[in-house]
């Protein structure tokens, strides 16, 4: 009995400890994450500006965006299209370079890092800056087009080019998803491979039967964090465009910036975001139903 005394009061113990060292993050967690999160959900029903104290207005934010608010309905559009595009085209980017750099050939770490050091400055205002400068109209993509006797295009004027440029440099920072494909590659087995040779099949049909189901759950993991930062997207459009021309990469992060930070409408923000909030949380829902249909685990009895 004082044996099982004894070893409970040290199981306590170790308890207290673990929470003290928590305390830290979870204080941080509850005042600077929580607590914001809480408060902004309470604005998004009031008239909030930062000269004036909140007053309840009920639902009439939400009404007037959905409603009335032109300019959210085509953010609304231009992050659904910035998404569509940039998810599926930084996947499939990953995912061919990792099967490239999956391969025993000299120099193939040295290759490896170079691909990946673009996702180090991911989202950062440097790259922002630097890609607007490529391709402004006398930019270094237009140079080239030029030596090429090709047209100039107007890359960051055109509404037909825009969002499909800042596109582009999302795509190109695909360094984190390929990092995790090529892991999940290296521990595809061997034996598989040689089975599916022996049967006859060549590699382009050992990729599909056997490599991309063995590789669904990073292919779904990758594409849920993927779609949660596109549909967050601001500083590429902030930066690059500023929303133009004509508002075609006014994306909803701007929408949100703008009527918080330009016309310190804070309750209007606050129900951006939170409509942000949900339209992540629906389509991450309607992700994780359909997982079941594609992704496969070696504990479902799949493999």
């Amino acid at each position: 009995m004082a044996k099982a005394a004894k070893k409970h009061k040290g199981i306590q113990k170790r308890n207290r400890q673990a929470y003290l060292y928590l305390l830290p993050w979870l204080l941080g967690f509850a005042i600077l994450q929580l607590y914001p999160f809480m408060k902004s959900f309470y604005y998004s029903f009031t008239d909030y500006m930062i000269t004036n104290k909140p007053s309840f207005v009920g639902l009439e934010n939400y009404i007037k965006l959905l409603t009335v608010d032109t300019d959210f309905w085509n953010s609304f559009r231009v992050t659904l299209v910035y998404t569509l595009y940039t998810v599926p085209g930084k996947l499939v980017m990953a995912l061919a370079v990792a099967v490239f750099l999956n391969r025993n050939i000299k120099g193939i770490n040295l290759i490896r890092t170079f691909y990946y050091i673009p996702s180090l400055f991911g989202g950062s205002v440097a790259i922002a800056i630097l890609w607007k400068l490529m391709f402004m109209d006398n930019g270094v993509i237009n140079a080239l087009l030029a030596t090429l006797h090709l047209p100039a295009v107007h890359w960051l004027g055109d509404k037909k080019y825009a969002l499909k440029t800042i596109c582009l440099m999302e795509i190109w920072q695909f360094g984190s998803s390929m990092v995790m494909f090529l892991a999940a590659l290296k521990n595809v087995p061997k034996d598989l491979y040689e089975s599916a040779s022996i049967d006859g099949a060549g590699k382009i049909a050992s990729f599909f039967k056997i490599t991309v189901p063995q590789i669904t759950p990073i292919i779904f993991f990758n594409m849920i964090m993927q779609t949660i930062q596109a549909l967050q997207n601001f500083t590429s459009a902030f930066v690059i465009t500023e929303g133009g021309p004509l508002k075609s990469t006014y994306v909803l992060g701007m929408k949100l910036y703008k009527e918080g930070f330009t016309y310190f409408k804070m309750g209007y923000a606050s129900a951006i975001s939170w409509i942000i909030f949900l339209v992540i949380m629906l389509v991450t829902l309607m992700l994780f139903r359909s997982s079941s249909g594609w992704v496969h685990y070696e504990d479902d009895g799949e493999f």
